[in-house]
């Protein structure tokens, strides 16, 4: 039977609360498998797993309730290894780069934090801010549209805007957010959006940080602000060193 790991903690945590359960269909008993100085968060894995939102969550809620206790290192979902013995082995081989990651990140948190334009809006701003755009606006409109090249001409003036806002909109999203954060990491690009940035924050930081998030979008209407969290750090734990 594979064994579904959900982090990582010091020898010492109490484990998880009795009776909790984590992936699988019926849940499996979250248990907790030690060596040495560290032990893993586990389950009996399902035979399939899929990212199905009940084992999400479930994954999420086992790291949850076994971090209320003591601080635990997360592993993303489907972290699967063949057995339990695999798993000791790895604490054991490994207990330095864990107990390097748990001393690094206990007490974090990770706030997830993505960004659009709202387009309607942008482009009144960038309309309004560059006086070559809105004379060329108005003489189309004064001509009954303009010329081709007259219009393909502002299209081009729109698009730069465009881009510059979007530069702006994003670095002036990381300087307002920063100083209440300990680091950030870039999640991956998608269409349509201009930022989407995981913050590492300290627990006890986060209402500063989501004050500062709250400020940031009444003072920018024209951008679509999502803030998720707080999470377990995820996007802040080292994998193993190759070499290690």
């Amino acid at each position: 039977m594979s064994t579904y790991v959900y982090g990582v903690t010091h020898g010492d945590h109490p484990g998880p609360p009795e009776g909790l359960t984590g992936v699988g269909d019926p849940p499996a008993p979250v248990r907790t498998l030690r060596a040495g100085g560290l032990a893993a968060v586990v389950s009996d894995s399902p035979g399939q797993l899929r990212a199905k939102r009940r084992d999400l969550l479930a994954h999420q809620h086992a790291l949850a309730e076994t971090g209320a206790a003591g601080g635990v290192l997360p592993l993303r979902f489907g972290s699967v290894s063949a057995d339990d013995d695999t798993v000791r082995t790895a604490l054991t081989e490994h207990e330095d780069h864990y107990r390097g990651q748990l001393e690094r990140l206990d007490g974090r948190v990770e706030y997830n934090v993505k960004a659009a334009h709202r387009e309607e809006d942008v482009l009144r701003l960038v309309v309004a801010g560059d006086p070559e755009i809105r004379a060329l606006t108005e003489a189309n409109r004064a001509s009954g549209g303009g010329s081709y090249q007259d219009r393909l001409r502002l299209g081009e003036l729109i698009a730069n805007g465009v881009r510059e806002r979007e530069a702006y909109d994003a670095s002036a999203l990381e300087e307002a957010l920063s100083p209440a954060a300990e680091g950030r990491c870039p999640g991956p690009e998608s269409g349509g959006r201009l930022v989407n940035l995981s913050f590492l924050v300290p627990r006890d930081a986060s209402a500063a940080f989501v004050n500062a998030a709250e400020k940031f979008r009444r003072a920018c209407p024209h951008l679509d602000v999502q803030v998720n969290g707080p999470l377990p750090p995820y996007s802040f734990v080292q994998t193993v060193p190759a070499h290690a």
